[in-house]
């Protein structure tokens, strides 16, 4: 039996690839950014990692970063907003390789039991 999610989100992926000083990245990112990022208005959950792998070996990315909001719409109103302008103003502070946006609802439920 397939369990659908009663309530869509939608979804920002933040990809990382490696960058120069991973060290480096690794503390700003945690004593600076991430803190930044949580006063996003509408914010529902977040999560992140380090030392992203791949299933087929290497990966060509080094952190990644994930947020939910209620929907498309919030997550707009969340980027638009004073406090998503510090945060993408924020990134090239410490992402020396570039960074990755990706959004999307999500959708999906729980296996078959």
């Amino acid at each position: 039996m397939t369990v659908e999610y009663n309530s869509r989100m939608h979804k920002l992926v933040v990809l990382y690839p490696p960058p120069v000083d991973p060290a480096a990245f690794r503390d700003y990112y945690e004593s600076t950014h991430v803190p930044l990022a949580q006063t996003l208005p509408g914010l529902r959950s977040y999560q992140y990692a380090f030392d992203v792998g791949s299933p087929a070996g290497d990966s060509p990315y080094f952190c990644i970063f994930e947020a939910e909001f209620d929907d498309a719409a919030a997550l707009g109103a969340a980027m638009g907003s004073p406090e998503g302008q510090t945060v993408a103003a924020d990134v090239p502070n410490y992402a020396t390789g570039g960074a990755t946006m990706l959004t999307f609802d999500v959708a999906g439920g729980s296996p078959a039991d």
